[in-house]
């Protein structure tokens, strides 16, 4: 790493984001209400699985009621859906999660739009969508982006008028990354697989967001100096000593060039589970009246 950059520590800033959530899930235990986030996994998905013991282990630990509907694969769409329907109506519950991959018999997009719009922690649900497209602040932000937007504002005082790159168009990180971008006033260019030269765009990035799922994807000579480098890609390579996990960004090359980047891991993936902590809490507080600071 160069001396100019400077590691984002996204383990950091989630553990501080956590305490103080857990600090807030007291103040509204004293008041009577506990927020609770139920997870459904169908299926035994190695890597589903250990999403969601450490999504259950972090929601006990700050002080929420957590319930975990863990679903056999060859569970039918009917069945998940009336599991969905059951928690919505449970006034226990004010988040539902719903662990993707689904197994290919069940429709997603059915299943996330049975989700009550208010508990809908993960922010995929079709009016939470709609009201981030359009820069309404009363719906769920997907986790994983508002992750990122939070690291990105602790380093930039502002975002304002700078060029944002982000590569990858997901519906879970890339298309609402770049919405939140907009709303903040950034230039926003999103890159995919018809991008005719991903690099190119890449170079012009003040803030370059990478969620394209393909390991060590961005080089070095990919980055302007001076950039901002947010990595959001979790990979399992084979290495030397076994698997390993690597990002979306040759880490070593682009760090040579970055005002600042995010590990991986210790960067977006801890920030991810601290922001469905928030967003859970936000339900709980949006659908009993109790206001809490955010």
């Amino acid at each position: 790493m160069s001396a100019g950059a400077v590691m984002i520590n996204g383990k950091a800033e989630a553990k501080v984001m956590t305490n103080a959530i857990a600090r807030e899930v007291a103040t509204l235990r004293a008041r009577g209400i506990t927020p609770g986030l139920a997870v459904i996994l169908v299926g035994d998905d190695p890597a589903s699985v250990i999403y969601v013991r450490s999504k259950v282990r972090k929601t006990e630990a700050a002080g929420m009621h957590s319930v975990c509907h863990c679903l056999p694969a060859d569970t039918t769409q009917q069945a998940l859906l009336a599991l969905i329907h059951a928690l919505n109506a449970d006034r226990a519950i004010h988040g539902i999660l719903v662990q993707l991959p689904l197994p290919p018999h069940i429709q997603r997009d059915a299943v996330l739009d049975a989700i009550d719009p208010a508990k809908d922690v993960d922010g995929f649900h079709v009016v939470n969508v709609g009201k981030l497209a359009v820069g309404r602040t009363d719906g769920m932000i997907p986790c994983t982006p508002m992750g990122c937007m939070i690291l990105l504002r602790r380093f930039l005082p502002s975002l304002s008028g700078l060029h944002a790159v982000v590569i990858g168009c997901s519906n879970i990180v890339g298309r609402p990354m770049a919405r939140l971008l907009l709303n903040e006033g950034c230039t926003v260019v999103i890159t995919h697989l018809q991008t005719r030269d991903v690099a190119a765009e890449a170079r012009r990035a003040d803030i370059l967001i990478v969620a394209a799922g393909h390991p060590g994807l961005v080089r070095g000579d990919w980055v302007k100096p001076g950039a901002v480098v947010i990595d959001v890609g979790i990979n399992r390579v084979d290495g030397t000593n076994g698997p390993t996990i690597v990002g979306d960004v040759a880490f070593d090359e682009v760090a040579a060039h970055a005002r600042a980047i995010t590990p991986v891991p210790g960067g977006v993936g801890p920030m991810t589970i601290a922001c469905l902590l928030q967003n859970t809490l936000r339900a709980a507080s949006m659908t009993t009246g109790k206001d809490v600071t955010l």
